[in-house]
């Protein structure tokens, strides 16, 4: 199960997040992370600019901030 998480470098804020993801992919194994560096495209820079970090899954996103909690059920909510 891919999740996306929209990331830009120096944004300490995304480093959380990534810990978060993180402790999830602990007990869901099967949970792939893919960051997205949004400097890299002009349309996700408009679209995500000043909300990074931003987790998708399955189509649903969630915006900073968020807690551990929160993506966890994100994630159970669309297995």
């Amino acid at each position: 199960m891919d999740i996306t998480l929209y990331t830009t470098l120096g944004c300490h804020l995304c480093d959380e997040a990534l810990e978060m993801l993180m402790l999830l992919k602990k007990t869901e194994l099967e949970l792939n992370i893919v960051n997205v560096e949004i400097a890299d495209s002009n349309n996700l820079s408009e679209l995500y600019g000043e909300k990074i970090p931003v987790v998708q899954f399955k189509g649903d996103e969630i915006y900073w901030p968020f807690s551990v909690e929160e993506l966890e059920l994100l994630i159970n909510m669309r297995k």
